[in-house]
């Protein structure tokens, strides 16, 4: 059996430690350009998801006794209508500035499962059908954002300086 170069051995090495570990190695390898981009994308996301909440949360005040009216009718009592305005409203402007993103994710999260439930349960309405699974798609990507967090342009990350 033929002899392996010192050369080979390490190589044989880096490529075992980069597949290992290929989650770090591609991180290390981004450009500056890429890392940047990566900011600006994570800040794009949480106002794309964000803005849903505070448009439907101020909405609400616009539609008080109606949206009372509407969650009286699903069995929510209308008493609610505050809490909700409250979460949505302020747990959107929360997600657009990035402050405490983990934990208003996770709640907006839990929110919107429930509300599907609540107010999208008819799956035999085509219409209903894509609700629900559109608020079921919401909550998975503000999971994401629990689990990943606010991102570089957020007050959760100034914070931590």
């Amino acid at each position: 059996m033929p002899k392996k170069s010192k050369k080979s051995i390490i190589t044989s090495q880096y490529l075992r430690y980069s597949i290992d570990l290929i989650g770090v190695k591609l991180m290390l390898c981004a450009t500056n350009e890429e890392r940047v981009m990566e900011k600006y994308i994570n800040l794009a996301g949480r106002i794309l998801l964000a803005h849903l909440f505070l448009f439907a949360g101020l909405s609400k005040i616009g539609a008080y006794a109606g949206t009372q009216s509407y969650m009286a009718s699903m069995g929510v009592p209308g008493g609610l209508l505050p809490l909700v305005i409250l979460l949505e409203a302020g747990g959107g402007l929360a997600l657009i500035v990035g402050w405490q993103t983990r934990l208003v994710a996770y709640a907006l999260a839990l929110f919107t499962v429930v509300a599907a439930v609540i107010f999208h349960s008819n799956l035999s309405d085509q219409l209903q059908m894509i609700m629900f699974m559109k608020n079921w798609s919401i909550a998975g990507g503000l999971l994401l954002l629990a689990v990943h967090g606010a991102g570089s342009y957020s007050l959760d990350q100034r914070s931590r300086k």
